[in-house]
């Protein structure tokens, strides 16, 4: 596992490095910058975007064929932490939850002709995307078999849409839509992934669900489906090929998770730092003490274990790998680590740190969300353990040259 990185990269990183603290981060102590909701307003974050597109720093998720700079995982994991430096990189971007995992999903899954339908409309930053599946009670969330959205097939091919969905991140500013419901009752074959556009009939945005805050753009929503019409050209790969799109979504969309985690958690102690640096107290600076050193000493640890892990993943997807245990360990450590590391700026700032002096509380209250979206703690420990039983010992191997682990 070599993880020195090409001078391209690094060239690379450097660029987003200096846009981010050039262009990005000044913005966030004007309260101008900001929504309704806690996130960038929309005419700063267009005069931001083209820029990053000017600069050739624009969604290098994609191959370049589909619009991106192809810089694979590896790349997205040096990339993407450099980016959420500031609460509001990604989005400038357009490396932003979750349209960046649809977007991958989307050059994975789709024809030609759906490609540029659904796929290159969400690469040009003209339209933004959700991914609908969570349900209410009884329904499905971590449990895809639980779900009760169904789609009825129509005589003429098309299928019709019924039930109700809810925390879908995105929805309110969404125009592409992707949806997962039950066709069958096949345990493995019973779910099906469509498309669908926001001015198709026969769905609404019940409400906004609020949240603790700050939200992404288009906020978290439930929704309701009451006939929504699917012509049989909108289905993504094949009718049951639901639970596999899925798949292949959100593994990925869950370590560009962690990557941009760890960005916010490098801020949140650079601002401790610098604060230290300069704060005196009984006559010593906070730096110089032996308590804010090892505090942020275990933070740095935290958070270098946290990009170990998380490249390691993107290694393993980068070389055909599936990289199951991978991503449930970094999603665990990058999420636990965010929430330690703005836990403790606060602390090192005092009151400082818990008021809108700083992005810190922004962060804090963000973190809180990071053990629970992509599949909670619990669920993902669950998965490894399984896979301790089913591999054993073996569960420790190390990744062999030229093979998929």
């Amino acid at each position: 596992m070599d993880f020195s990185i090409s001078p391209a990269l690094e060239d690379l990183r450097r660029r987003i490095a200096a846009f981010v603290s050039d262009e990005i981060i000044p913005l966030e102590s004007d309260p101008a910058t900001y929504d309704a909701h806690e996130n960038i307003a929309a005419a700063p974050l267009e005069r931001l975007r083209a820029k990053a597109k000017a600069e050739g720093l624009w969604c290098l998720q994609l191959k370049p064929e589909n619009g991106g700079l192809g810089v694979g995982r590896m790349g997205m994991a040096v990339c993407y932490t450099e980016m959420n430096r500031s609460i509001f990189g990604p989005v400038v971007f357009n490396s932003a939850a979750p349209d960046d995992g649809n977007m991958m999903v989307l050059e994975q899954v789709c024809t030609a002709d759906q490609k540029a339908r659904w796929l290159a409309p969400i690469a040009r930053g003209e339209v933004r995307s959700a991914f609908v599946m969570t349900e209410p009670h009884p329904g499905g969330g971590s449990d895809p078999s639980m779900m009760l959205t169904r789609a009825e097939k129509q005589p003429d091919g098309s299928y019709r849409i019924y039930g109700r969905k809810w925390f879908i991140t995105g929805a309110e500013e969404a125009a592409h839509f992707i949806i997962i419901a039950r066709t069958s009752d096949d345990a493995r074959k019973g779910l099906t992934a469509f498309a669908f556009h926001r001015d198709a009939p026969g769905w609404r945005i019940v409400r906004r669900i609020p949240i603790m805050g700050p939200e992404e753009h288009g906020g978290h929503c439930e929704l309701e489906f009451d006939g929504l019409t699917i012509p049989p050209e909108d289905v993504l790969m094949k009718e049951g090929d639901g639970l596999k799109v899925t798949q292949i979504r959100l593994g990925p969309a869950r370590l560009t998770h962690c990557m941009r985690w760890l960005g916010l958690a490098m801020r949140s102690v650079s601002i401790a730092r610098d604060y230290a640096a300069v704060r005196e107290g009984f006559g010593i600076r906070l730096a110089d003490r032996e308590s804010v050193q090892t505090m942020l000493g275990r933070i740095a640890m935290e958070i270098e274990i946290g990009r170990l892990l998380t490249m390691k993943a993107a290694f393993e997807l980068d070389r055909g790998g599936l990289a199951r245990k991978e991503i449930s360990m970094a999603k665990i450590k990058a999420a636990n680590t965010l929430h330690l590391a703005a836990d403790t700026a606060i602390q090192i700032n005092g009151a400082r740190g818990y008021s809108k002096d700083t992005v810190l509380e922004w962060i804090y209250r963000y973190a809180r969300q990071a053990r629970i979206v992509d599949g909670a703690d619990a669920v993902h420990e669950m998965v490894l353990n399984r896979l301790l039983d089913k591999e054993g010992d073996d569960f420790w191997n190390w990744p062999v040259a030229g093979g998929a682990a």
